[in-house]
């Protein structure tokens, strides 16, 4: 298994608050689209996997109306 950094923001859609949740941890796991499914209970939405410099993986989804953006950075 493969340790990141995760970054999590949860976007606020209520209107004219521009406010966004933000979290911190660090996890193991090998696929980070498959750790997103699972904290997501497999709901279906839109997921976007973006691989990045260095090992990293951008992750945005949205699901049930909400947008978050899954930052996981090798550690």
């Amino acid at each position: 298994m493969k340790e990141y950094e995760l970054v999590r923001e949860i976007q606020n859609s209520c209107p004219n608050n521009q406010m966004r949740d933000v979290f911190f941890e660090e996890i193991f796991c090998e696929s980070p689209e498959n750790y997103v499914r699972q904290l997501l209970q497999d709901r279906q939405g839109d997921m976007t996997v973006l691989p990045g410099s260095g090992g990293s993986v951008t992750i945005h989804a949205e699901v049930d109306g909400l947008r978050q953006k899954f930052v996981f950075t090798p550690i």
